[in-house]
């Protein structure tokens, strides 16, 4: 009986409902629309779109037609590369031309899986090597380097961090640990007539 009329009395004194949820949405940061997220590309989305190529390929499909279903889920300057070389496949081009780069993008914002793959491309289209093991291999490669790129930022942070932690640990150690030992010993020297 009484926890019940303890919750009722709570429930009647309580905020209402839509105070609650308007300091719940002043709480939460609000999604800069148009604004880069802080922490950059993810570093594995060109990986995983170089698979679904791979993987579409594997599987028959023509290279025109793996490129066009790849470049939606693909990052934006790889998506534009793989738009136009479906288009142009599409359209009769040589492949030479296709897997070139657009000419309205500029070389340097190309990363260089996507030039790796311009490449790849260019050269399966005149050699006649398996496009898709080339590209299953070129994204094992992205991984391989995004896995060693975490590592360095990790390996560099540790190093970061370590200048600020001896600085705060190191007076407390001379504090705790040097101190006392010196000033025993001064303590004995001072004793024995030596000083």
């Amino acid at each position: 009986m009484i926890p019940t009329l303890l919750l009722a009395g709570a429930l009647l004194c309580g905020p209402a409902p839509s105070m609650v949820r308007a300091r719940a949405t002043k709480a939460m940061p609000a999604k800069r629309a148009g604004r880069p997220s802080v922490r950059g590309p993810d570093p594995l989305a060109v990986a995983s779109s170089l698979d679904v190529l791979a993987v579409c390929l594997a599987a028959g499909m023509a290279v025109s037609t793996a490129a066009a279903a790849t470049a939606p889920s693909a990052p934006p300057v790889l998506a534009r590369v793989l738009r136009r070389a479906a288009d142009l496949l599409v359209l009769g081009a040589a492949p030479d031309v296709a897997w070139s780069t657009p000419p309205d993008l500029p070389p340097s914002s190309l990363d260089p899986q996507t030039d790796a793959l311009l490449r790849l491309a260019r050269r399966s289209s005149t050699s006649g090597v398996a496009l898709a093991e080339a590209v299953a291999a070129l994204a094992a490669q992205c991984r391989q380097d995004a896995v060693h790129a975490a590592a360095a930022t990790a390996e560099r942070a540790a190093v970061l961090i370590a200048g600020p932690l001896g600085l705060c640990f190191l007076p407390a150690f001379v504090c705790l640990g040097v101190a006392p030992v010196v000033a025993g010993l001064a303590g004995d020297l001072m004793q024995s007539g030596l000083l």
